[in-house]
Formats: C-alpha cells, structure tokens, sequence
C-alpha cells in the first residue's frame, strides 16, 4: 500500500484564537478539546494543536508499518524531529526531516 496523505497538523500558539478562524473557513470541529480541535474536511484530517509554531504545519503520511517507514527514511537521510508517539489506540505519530528541515508527518501503527 502507498502512503496517503490524510491529515495536516497545524501548530498554533492561541488555540482560540485560531479555532475562530478555521470554524469560520471550515465549519464547527468534529472534536474540539484544549490538545485539539479537529475539523473534517471532505475526508481530510485539518487540525489544531497548541505547540511549537515555529516548525509550521505538518502534514502526515498514513503508512502501514510506522516504525519501518520511519527506519528506511532515516536511512535515507531524514532527521528525527519527533519520536514516534501514541497518539490513539490505533495510531502513534512521528515527525522527521528532510535535509533542508522541512517536515515529514508519518501516521500509522
């Protein structure tokens, strides 16, 4: 299986603040909670998370097998951002780098 991007995370430093903006470009959220607000948006995952803005958004890669994924891309030369975390009962989440530090999402068990 290929990996699909589903989601896009994005970082924001006044969570309100931005779900203000988002809930007016996107709709009311599907989850809406002080870790992340959540929006659907025709099958794609657009979501809100206090953190780090610096790094800007990160979009991720659902991928079948995360902890080979992530392996063969630091092979290649990618960065650890993030280790790999639980983020679910089915999904955990990592972000890596590339050269040029821009960030690779990667969604998957």
């Amino acid at each position: 299986m290929s990996p699909a991007i589903r989601s896009l995370v994005i970082p924001v430093s006044d969570l309100d603040a931005a779900k203000a903006v988002y809930t007016a470009l996107l709709g009311a959220p599907h989850t809406d909670q002080p870790y992340y607000v959540g929006y659907n948006v025709d099958g794609f995952e657009v979501s809100l998370a206090p953190g780090e803005v610096a790094g800007g958004p990160v979009a991720y890669a659902d991928v079948e097998d995360l902890d080979a994924t992530r392996a063969t891309l630091l092979a290649a030369g990618a960065t650890e951002r993030t280790a790999p975390r639980q983020v679910a009962p089915e999904a955990r989440v990592c972000v890596l780098a590339d050269a040029d530090g821009n960030p690779i999402g990667l969604r998957g068990r």
